[in-house]
């Protein structure tokens, strides 16, 4: 497969080459999209989509704490997790 170069896209595959933290454009683009599958859902071997499950829970619960949102949208591409702090005073 060939895909052209345009300038608008050799700064967008920076800028994914960045966000992944890969070195290759090759893995960053696999991750990219290995990651936007798992979050559309309905292909093969991704089920429903984890914006549709979130989506979902939301619905069930009411709302959502930032830790189940983070175990939802959690993936092996970017992994997500949640630390809470709280202070009072200094």
């Amino acid at each position: 497969m060939r895909i052209e170069s345009t300038d608008e896209r050799q700064r967008l595959w920076e800028n994914l080459l960045e966000a992944t933290d890969e070195n290759a454009k090759s893995k960053a683009l696999d991750d990219a999209a290995r990651y936007y599958c798992r979050m559309r859902g309905d292909v093969a071997g991704y089920g429903n989509g984890k914006i549709e499950e979130l989506l979902r829970a939301a619905d069930n619960r009411g709302s959502l704490t930032a830790s189940e949102i983070a175990a939802i949208l959690d993936t092996r591409e970017l992994p997500i997790e949640v630390e809470t702090e709280v202070r009072v005073g200094e």
